[in-house]
């Protein structure tokens, strides 16, 4: 199982919970959420051979900032 972390701009719940429906969509398997509460707005995804790349284009796609934390 690997994690990856990513630094968002998501702000609202409503659309964190638009942000995990999409990716859920495209990656069924994986395990998402969100840290609104930490001030780099934490978006965490766990899962077996992780798309990194795909999961930022998605977030880019719907309007949002994302950015791997190392």
């Amino acid at each position: 199982m690997v994690v990856e972390i990513f630094k968002t701009n998501v702000q609202k719940e409503s659309d964190k919970d638009y942000v995990i429906a999409v990716i859920q969509t495209q990656f069924p398997d994986y395990k998402i959420n969100f840290d609104l509460e930490d001030c780099d707005k934490i978006l965490r995804v766990e899962g077996i051979d992780l798309e990194c790349d795909n999961i930022m284009d998605y977030v880019h796609c719907l309007g949002y900032t994302c950015v791997r934390l190392e």
